[in-house]
């Protein structure tokens, strides 16, 4: 396959977030509410889509367990179908539950469901006590070492140094801009600020188009390959093809985030992935720069 420009998402492509950001989010439900789901019920979520921002999900899981609490008696599984059914995210969920329940049970949900609380409480069990009075600039009301700490790095620095050679190399992230820094910092990866989107950039949120097909025009790139670890991201470069046709935009799925197996393979063809891949690390022998 050949490419102009590399994309790389940093959750599960770069590091691995399974005990960070996915053990924070259902963690923050559990010190808010009492009660969670498993970590695995996460993958559901993000197959659905419009769950990048893990704030968001937190907020969605939450909404579950309190609806769970108030009569609501769709299994996981049911939940994640509607919600992908009526267009994916956290605006879908809350659709979901208040078509599912009564308005005395939908008022007790929404009394209970208080998201500025649970993006509080991520944020603190994911940075740390520490750098959430760095980052988020208050004090902590819980004691924490930050799960921020528990992320390997799953590129090698022989992966990166091969894709920087070769091709421009841009991040397209959900994470917060500091927070991107620091796992960028960690992998060795230097990336300007014009040739990276994070949350911070942009307010739609990927699977929209608008950062990748931005990052193609700022590299001046006919065909561009984006490597991420979920559903949205091939979603992001199949989006992409049909907003800017113009240029090409190749959307690879890797097998080291939520989605692993022949089964993440298999969703990964079906939302339109033009390669799967076990690793990124995989990914210097698959592309080719373009002549």
């Amino acid at each position: 396959m050949q490419a102009d420009a590399v994309v790389l998402d940093i959750d599960g492509v770069l590091v691995d977030v399974a005990n960070s950001y996915r053990r924070a989010v259902v963690e923050s439900v559990r010190e808010v509410y009492g009660d969670t789901l498993d970590r695995e019920a996460i993958q559901p979520f993000k197959d659905a889509g419009g769950f990048n921002n893990d704030w968001e999900l937190t907020h969605a899981i939450a909404l579950y367990v309190l609806a769970w609490q108030y009569g609501f008696d769709h299994d996981v599984d049911e939940f994640t179908d509607h919600i992908a059914a009526t267009g994916g995210g956290l605006a879908a969920a809350e659709t979901v539950v208040v078509n599912a329940v009564g308005p005395a049970e939908r008022e007790r949900i929404y009394d209970a469901w208080d998201r500025d609380r649970l993006r509080d409480v991520f944020q603190q069990l994911y940075l740390g006590s520490d750098l959430y009075r760095e980052l988020e600039d208050g004090d902590p009301d819980i004691d924490a070492s930050g799960f921020i700490n528990d992320e390997p790095k799953l590129a090698d620095p022989e992966t990166l140094a091969r894709l920087t050679d070769r091709f421009d190399v841009g991040v397209l992230t959900g994470r917060p801009a500091a927070e991107a820094d620091i796992a960028l910092d960690r992998v060795g990866l230097d990336v300007p600020d014009e040739h990276r989107f994070t949350m911070d950039d942009w307010t739609e949120g990927k699977p929209h188009p608008h950062a990748l097909t931005t990052l193609a025009d700022r590299f001046d790139a006919e065909t561009v390959a984006f490597a991420g670890d979920t559903l949205d991201d091939v979603r992001t470069a199949v989006n992409a093809s049909e907003a800017d046709p113009s240029r090409t935009y190749h959307g690879i799925g890797v097998l080291t985030g939520g989605l692993t197996g022949e089964g993440g393979r298999r969703k990964y063809e079906q939302a339109g992935a033009a390669l799967v891949l076990d690793s990124v690390n995989d990914l210097p022998s698959a592309l080719e720069p373009r002549a």
